[in-house]
């Protein structure tokens, strides 16, 4: 195959690939409805957006039953609010999303580790990180998944995904993760 011919495939490909998803995509009808009252203003700030579970087929090359089909169509993080354990309605989904896969492949096991924003005391944030590990835990041992493949662990402060201080950084750093740590494809 030539130089010239792989570019030819590999445009045919991803028009190909935009063409399927572009198939796929269903317009809603127009509706002229009032537009919604804003919300009052408040000193409590937006949450991140959450990740939503991908309702699609699998993407090409990711293998089912891989950290990588667990990442991208169900979604390995959720948010909590400042000092609380509680799972937030935005992350419910994605933690019935995680339980539904996790029952689909019985042999994986899983890792949930607990975080914190940099405020507080390294003390006071370890233990957070650990209530919120377990909530996520007990979340999905509620939906079906055995608690004997989940184990939990805490990073506190420690362990940030953004190093910046102020608001939007500490909403990415309290969180849990769910880390696949063994029996993946």
């Amino acid at each position: 195959m030539t130089v010239t011919t792989k570019s030819a495939a590999k445009i045919a490909l991803a028009a190909l690939i935009l063409a399927s998803v572009a198939a796929c995509t269903k317009k809603e009808p127009v509706v002229d409805t009032p537009a919604p009252t804003p919300p009052p203003v408040t000193s409590t700030p937006t949450p991140p957006p959450a990740q939503q579970p991908v309702a699609t087929a699998p993407l090409p090359g990711i293998v089912p039953g891989s950290q990588q089909d667990f990442v991208v169509n169900v979604g390995d993080r959720v948010y909590f609010d400042t000092d609380s354990s509680s799972i937030r309605a935005d992350a419910q989904g994605i933690l019935a999303a995680q339980a539904a896969w996790l029952v689909r492949y019985p042999a994986v096991n899983i890792r949930i580790e607990g975080n914190a924003d940099e405020r507080g005391t390294r003390e006071y944030n370890f233990a957070l990180g650990a209530r919120r590990a377990q909530a996520v835990s007990d979340f999905l041992t509620g939906k079906g998944v055995v608690p004997g493949r989940i184990s939990t662990i805490s990073y506190g402060k420690e362990s940030p995904i953004d190093d910046g201080s102020g608001e939007a950084s500490w909403e990415k750093n309290r969180n849990a993760h769910t880390s696949l740590t063994s029996g993946a494809q």
